[in-house]
């Protein structure tokens, strides 16, 4: 029995020691790689882990030397690794190219010339127009959000006449969005693949009345072609996006993708406008026309410095609903006197106690005035809320 023991001892020692040697292996005649961006590397050990994609949270280990031999910096010395997103700008362009060359154990040299380093500019010990030599280890990857892949679904592309292109991958007997609110799960990309936001990584999905203008018009089609419990890809010509100009991290005449899932949807009761027929117009001294639809026996009253609660919907001058607390089933708080509602709103809400409900009639200048706020409120835009006080606080 003490030899099977030993023998099995034996057996399980040259295990570890063959999977070590799998694991991380030198190379004995090192190869060097040039890419068409410029970026030479050099595997020097081997391993046999995950390739990372773009999207992947990688950690790594490295030290940065200049031509000179000259230590920038270094992780290793530190003693603490390095974490970042790979393709997600965290770092300099070479690193972003160069990590999805290797898989984890590897160890490399990487050369990166000046342009897909730091550039003309200095950084730190870097002086401008530096080309960086790295020596660095890949050491784990974490799978992140993942672009939907299409491949072999090219013929399922659907293109509507607005431009808009859409890919169906499941297809669902659930409520319709359109018209709807939609909860909506989403990861925005490039045309290169590179992501620029996502609700699926903040784990925190989007909700959004479809056809409401609250959205890209590619979202606001797009969304109100699919049903809950769906999942399809987008691509959304800049005409349908951000347009000419962009808009934040999104760049001038930029076509993009999103993978969205519909989470959940719920049909909108749209709210009924006050009626006025029979009502008293009163005005006040700066313009405001209002109208008492209900006089509450609540003595609580609203006064600057109280937090008010109120529900309200609001209507332009054609009688078009742009928002409303009552859709969203929220009534909407803020403290009056503090200016963080238009001064119609100050002035308006003042005049009510709890419970009471009103008609407020608001010209432009005590509203958005001349600029209004596009998309919603045109420029000297005359603007008419049905509110009623829930609560004072």
């Amino acid at each position: 029995m003490k030899k099977v023991v030993t023998l099995i001892l034996a057996i399980s020692t040259l295990s570890v020691i063959a999977q070590e040697k799998v694991k991380s292996e030198k190379v004995k005649h090192p190869k060097t790689v040039k890419t068409a961006s410029g970026l030479e590397y050099t595997i020097t050990e081997k391993g046999n882990g995950k390739k990372p994609e773009i999207g992947d949270k990688i950690k790594v280990h490295y030290t940065g030397k200049l031509l000179n031999d000259t230590v920038f910096d270094s992780s290793v010395q530190r003693g603490q690794p390095f974490e970042f997103k790979l393709g997600a700008g965290q770092v300099i362009k070479g690193w972003d190219e160069a990590f999805q060359l290797l898989q984890v154990g590897d160890k490399a040299t990487i050369k990166l010339p000046a342009d897909i380093a730091y550039g003309a500019q200095a950084q730190g010990k870097i002086p401008a127009n530096s080309t960086l030599i790295f020596d660095v280890e890949l050491l784990g990857v974490t799978e992140g959000v993942r672009q939907w892949s299409a491949k072999g679904k090219e013929k399922d592309t659907i293109k509507t006449a607005s431009g808009l292109k859409y890919i169906l991958f499941e297809r669902k007997d659930g409520v319709s969005c359109a018209g709807a609110k939609a909860t909506v799960h989403y990861s925005g990309y490039f045309r290169d693949g590179k992501m620029f936001d996502s609700s699926v990584e903040r784990g925190n999905p989007f909700t959004v009345k479809v056809g409401a203008g609250q959205v890209i018009k590619g979202w606001d089609e797009g969304l109100a072609l699919l049903h809950k419990g769906e999942k399809a890809k987008f691509i959304i010509p800049y005409d349908l996006a951000y347009g000419e100009k962009g808009y934040g991290p999104i760049p001038p005449k930029t076509d993009l993708i999103f993978d969205v899932e519909i989470v959940d949807v719920v049909p909108v009761v749209a709210p009924v406008p006050y009626d006025i027929k029979g009502k008293e117009e009163k005005v006040t001294a700066s313009g405001i026309k209002y109208y008492v639809i209900n006089k509450s026996t609540n003595p609580v009253k609203a006064e600057a410095g109280k937090t008010v609660k109120v529900h309200y919907s609001g209507y332009l001058a054609d009688g078009k609903m742009f928002d409303s607390s009552v859709e969203r089933g929220e009534p909407i708080e803020f403290p009056l006197g503090k200016g963080q509602v238009i001064p119609g709103w100050e002035e308006g809400i003042a005049l009510m106690n709890v419970g009471d409900k009103l008609r407020i009639v608001i010209p432009y200048f005590l509203a958005y005035g001349e600029q209004g706020r596009p998309p919603q409120i045109p420029a000297k835009a005359d603007l008419t809320f049905d509110v009623e006080l829930v609560d004072v606080k």
